[in-house]
């Protein structure tokens, strides 16, 4: 088969280190505790799909300059109209930001706000055999989700593709302490790759343009100074606990503000709304230094990766003692990383809280009786098709939940 990963495209393979924590073990830092190389990480440089959008025909579909949209009610009544990327609130305040800092080269470049949108989902690709894939991919939302909708508007960027742990880790973690690793520290391994990846894209190269621009002679035969500007982390919710660094359905299970898992029945109230917006979790430097003590006590002082003294620096808050990639990187530039991490409608609606209610609705059906199941089938089967692949014929009784796609 043909490497799909061309080196004419951007591909670049490379290799990132995880350091091999053990219970008891010490060392005289991290840097001295044995480390696997975890090669066959395909990646793309940002900056390069950056430029080369910015110089294809997909630019001419861009928006430079974002603006406010609004519905005017009445005379006095205007309600703003929240629905693409470049008339948010966030891409104004950037844009306004980045026409604050001093021009380059002839002073009067246009300054423009990259907004890049993230996503990552690991997928599993066949039904009889373990064949998962697990990329990192990028839109920009300077174009209309409209646009970005469409497959054949080819808006898609593919970041990188993630490896797993090898199927050997095992047998090189007893090669160096002579036992097995536990659960807590291979999955303490996990989270260290999925960071030391992003740490790799996230390059010197890329936060230097991340603060002074970069100069793109765009497809339109203008020159701009465009900004990177990270918008949104879309991401199912196991996705969303590696990218902040918490623990799975811990005490503070939600990755964007503090709410004790306690209190999710609260969940809707007036007073869960003003608790999430005065308790939103936040990147500090203080938080990090949490985490750099974790490092320490787990690497020079042997202590579990989940025990009491690790726990003691980062248990109020749920994290784990994980170096993250994105605080490393963007602290310095005042951003909160957390709120990069949106609500995804797929994975936390459509195939959350919509198929919950849908199987709820069906077993009020088979428990009322009568032959309501019966006719809930037929009345899908006698919906219509619409559009081209929007809504399909509904062939099969959606009672049986069969072929459930998102």
């Amino acid at each position: 088969m043909n490497n799909p990963f061309k080196e004419e495209y951007g591909w670049r393979r490379s290799a990132v280190t995880v350091r091999l924590p053990n219970e008891k073990s010490k060392w005289p830092s991290e840097s001295a505790a044995p480390e696997m190389i975890i090669d066959g990480v395909w990646h793309r440089d940002l900056i390069d799909i950056i430029t080369s959008t910015f110089q294809s025909e997909q630019f001419k579909t861009f928006h430079t300059t974002p603006f406010r949209q609004c519905w005017q009610v009445s005379d006095d009544h205007v309600i703003d109209i929240l629905s693409e990327a470049y008339s948010s609130p966030e891409m104004l305040h950037a844009h306004e930001d980045v026409n604050k800092l001093p021009c380059e080269l002839d002073g009067d470049l246009e300054h423009v706000v990259a907004c890049l949108m993230l996503w990552s989902d690991s997928t599993h690709l066949t039904n009889f055999r373990d064949t998962s894939m697990w990329p990192f991919y990028m839109y920009f939302g300077n174009q209309s989700k409209y646009l970005r909708g469409k497959p054949t508007a080819m808006a898609c960027h593919h970041v990188a593709y993630i490896p797993k742990l090898p199927d050997n880790f095992q047998d090189i973690y007893r090669g160096h302490y002579s036992q097995v690793s536990s659960r807590e520290i291979l999955t303490h391994c996990k989270h260290d790759l999925f960071h030391a990846i992003w740490d790799l894209i996230l390059d010197t190269w890329f936060m230097d343009a991340y603060q002074s621009g970069i100069v793109i002679w765009c497809a339109d035969g203008i020159t701009r100074q465009i900004y990177p500007h990270f918008f949104s982390y879309s991401a199912d919710y196991p996705e969303k606990v590696l990218v902040a660094g918490i623990k799975f359905l811990g005490k503070c299970a939600c990755p964007r503000c503090l709410i004790a898992k306690k209190s999710f029945s609260k969940m809707g109230m007036a007073h869960d709304m003003r608790h999430r917006v005065r308790h939103v979790r936040m990147d500090s430097i203080e938080r990090q230094g949490r985490i750099s003590q974790a490092h320490k006590l787990i690497f020079q002082k042997g202590a579990a990766v989940n025990g009491k003294r690790v726990g003691y620096q980062l248990d109020k808050h749920s994290y784990v003692p994980m170096t993250n990639a994105f605080s490393e990187r963007l602290l310095q530039f005042m951003v909160n990383f957390f709120l990069l991490l949106v609500v995804d409608q797929l994975h936390e609606f459509e195939l959350g809280v919509w198929k919950a209610i849908f199987t709820h609705l069906l077993r009020v059906l088979f428990v009322a009786g009568g032959d309501g199941i019966q006719e809930l089938n037929k009345r899908f089967r006698n919906i219509p098709t619409f559009g081209r692949g929007m809504i399909w014929k509904f062939a099969c009784n959606v009672s049986a939940m069969k072929r459930l796609a998102a």
